[in-house]
């Protein structure tokens, strides 16, 4: 593992990205920065940053004997990665809140953004954003966000919970081209959060309805049972889990 440490950077991912087209990047650079001014998340959502509290990094991972059928494992393995090396410092009641927010005790701790590259249509490589509220203590603005800190009250190492949390997913991704595709999901659905329970859902058009979450398909898109008992598949920003 190649670590890049940045006193302060737009995002990086988009850092990430650009070295990759200019350059042959090692595999497992990783890219972390004190300060991160225009952090990204799914479908472009920003990420908010606070200097000294929260951990922002990126993780460039060659997948090279994984079919593009299978691409979607590289989801599975980062968001059970984390929540492996989070479990491992202790974090309790961890869930994985679809696609790919981290919750702890139903507040969200962390986000991932993976960005998959493909050549000669067959070759992956990753660029893998992770944002982590390590001891962060204002969310007034973010009901529904939290810290590590203010799940367990203690103020942690910021060293030590990088180091844990990447080492917790490269162990997860250096072998997904030997994994069983379809065990692999099972686990990641098996930590889905509300799953199995009735929960409320909007749609693009903003009406509420309620469901059931059964799981994922193999493209990462979430099965929601509905009240007729049929089963419908949602991309992401098509539907928008409350709670």
């Amino acid at each position: 593992m190649k670590i890049i440490k940045i006193s302060a950077i737009g995002s990086t991912n988009d850092y990430l990205k650009k070295l990759s087209k200019s350059s042959t990047l090692e595999d497992e650079t990783v890219v972390q920065t004190l300060h991160q001014t225009h952090g990204k998340g799914q479908m472009g959502a920003s990420w908010q940053f606070e200097i000294g509290k929260s951990l922002a990094f990126s993780i460039f991972k060659k997948a090279e004997e994984l079919p593009i059928s299978h691409q979607y494992l590289v989801n599975f393995a980062v968001s059970l990665g984390v929540k492996n090396g989070l479990e491992a410092i202790s974090i309790p009641k961890i869930s994985i809140k679809w696609p790919n927010d981290i919750l702890a005790d139903g507040k969200k701790v962390c986000g991932i953004l993976v960005e998959n590259q493909f050549k000669h249509t067959e070759t992956i490589h990753s660029v893998i954003g992770i944002g982590i509220n390590v001891n962060n203590t204002g969310f007034s603005k973010y009901p529904q966000a939290s810290s590590l800190r203010l799940n367990t009250g203690i103020l942690y190492a910021m060293d030590e919970v990088f180091d844990t949390v990447t080492q917790a997913i490269l162990s997860e991704l250096r072998n997904i081209h030997q994994a069983n595709f379809e065990e692999y999901k099972r686990q990641y659905e098996a930590c889905l959060f509300r799953k199995g329970v009735i929960s409320t859902f909007e749609d693009l058009e903003r009406k509420k309805f309620n469901g059931i979450i059964e799981g994922v398909t193999n493209n990462g898109m979430l099965l929601v049972k509905l009240k007729d008992d049929s089963v419908k598949e949602y991309r992401l920003k098509d539907i928008k889990l409350l709670y």
